[in-house]
């Protein structure tokens, strides 16, 4: 089936499923609808369009059982209050005269721990508002230090944008983890200094917001598991992700070869926490919730392995390696150029991935580019413009704050400033360093 389209065919389709996404259509059949036309414009005919899509969606499957996998981790982390326990304990440890610091680390490390940005966002935001009531400091900097803290630790998460990466370029998901390290410290540190810098720059938060908030803030406090125990699901991820690594770093075989995959790892450490905090009763209503989390995740997946498809069937992998050539553009750039380009046409990151390593993974690699380095610089690639207003995120997070439409919109180029940086720090630091 190879180059059985032409290039044309599959440019179209790429472009209809996106204008489609950015016309409010639901993006799974936005993206099948895509890769229908886009196959007979291309030349398919009926019989071989059918091929084209189910070799494609079958091409992700990989990644949809481990997305799913993931969702009992991110259930319970969400569910038991386990997330929030560590939002407080990250606030009250550095103090109100690091709030900017401690909001963007507590939902950097939410994030980082399996729980989705979104709601990563809504957990530390009425601590935010709370603080930032007490502090004077004004709600467009609040919702920065949240939103590009989350940036920052949503590369480094076991969250479906992370495993659509590392599997979209054949990588194991703590390799993909520890690669992007680096370009979050530079993202937590860039979140921190602009936020600091604009924290008198629009309005506060009043005194009425703050007490409706405490409310209901006494019992969900007390229903909330302490910190040793809410911390036992992400420190048992992390520690069963990174034992192949280890064992590759200090050369102790029986480590290295030792491959534990998110598949398994990620839903016994969600159980694993979910016995230590004694909810183990609660199991049914964590992985509904779980499954809840990850199915819109997972119907994209297979919308977007559609379009795949019709890219592999297509010559366009050709095409591009000719003109970037043709330009003298180095093809390191193309990684997160095109994480960019997805993200803000999707207003989603873990979206933007998905089609970014189905449409120019194979090219890239193609091309001689290390798959560690493609796959950090298109995943921070994506974090640049992903906040735009045809995406959940944007209404999301700008609710959780209560922001108008006009104060949300007020921060998109803050937050492409936090994802620009971790994007810049990757391309630099993969392309000319390692």
């Amino acid at each position: 089936m190879t180059e059985l389209i032409s290039w044309y065919g599959a440019i179209i389709g790429l472009f209809l499923a996106i204008f489609l996404i950015l016309r409010g259509i639901n993006p799974v059949y936005s993206l099948f609808f895509g890769a229908i036309i886009g196959a007979f414009i291309g030349g398919a005919n009926l019989v071989q369009t059918v091929s084209v899509l189910t070799s494609g969606t079958q091409s992700i499957m990989g990644t949809v059982i481990r997305v799913l996998a993931a969702g009992i981790l991110a259930g319970v982390m969400m569910e038991s209050g386990a997330a929030e326990t560590i939002a407080q304990a990250v606030v009250k440890k550095l103090g109100e005269k690091k709030a900017l610091l401690a909001l963007a680390l507590a939902t950097g490390i939410i994030t980082a721990s399996g729980v989705f940005i979104p709601v990563a966002v809504l957990i530390v935001a009425p601590i935010a508002l709370s603080v930032g009531n007490k502090m004077g400091i004004s709600r467009l900097a609040l919702l920065l230090a949240l939103s590009g803290g989350g940036k920052a630790g949503n590369i480094i998460s076991p969250n479906p944008n992370t495993i659509a990466v590392a599997n979209g370029f054949n990588l194991s998901l703590s390799d993909v983890m520890i690669a992007g390290f680096i370009p979050a410290l530079f993202g937590l540190i860039a979140t921190v200094l602009i936020a600091s810098l604009i924290k008198k720059k629009g309005d506060k938060v009043t005194d009425q917001e703050v007490i409706a908030l405490q409310k209901n803030d006494t019992e969900q406090k007390n229903n909330n598991p302490s910190l040793g125990k809410a911390v036992v699901a992400p420190v048992t991820a992390i520690l069963l992700l990174m034992i192949n690594p280890i064992g590759n770093i200090f050369h102790i075989e029986a480590l290295a070869n030792l491959k534990l995959d998110a598949l398994y790892v990620l839903p016994v450490a969600g159980i694993i926490g979910m016995l230590a905090m004694g909810q183990h009763r609660n199991i049914a209503m964590y992985t509904k919730s779980g499954i809840e989390k990850m199915t819109p995740t997972v119907l994209i997946l297979v919308g977007a392995g559609a379009i795949a498809g019709l890219i592999g069937a297509s010559n366009l992998a050709a095409q591009v390696i000719y003109i970037i050539d043709s330009m003298g553009i180095s093809g390191y750039y193309l990684s997160p150029i095109s994480g960019v380009l997805m993200a803000a046409a999707t207003a989603s990151t873990s979206t933007g991935v998905i089609l970014a390593t189905g449409t120019f993974g194979s090219t890239i690699t193609d091309m001689g580019i290390p798959a560690i380095s493609a796959a950090v610089m298109m995943h921070t690639g994506a974090t640049v413009i992903d906040s735009l207003p045809q995406g959940n995120y944007f209404h999301v997070t700008g609710g959780s704050m209560n922001m108008t439409i006009k104060q949300r919109m007020k921060l998109i180029p803050y937050e492409a400033m936090v994802g620009g940086t971790m994007t810049l720090v990757a391309t630099i630091f993969y392309q000319f360093i390692m």
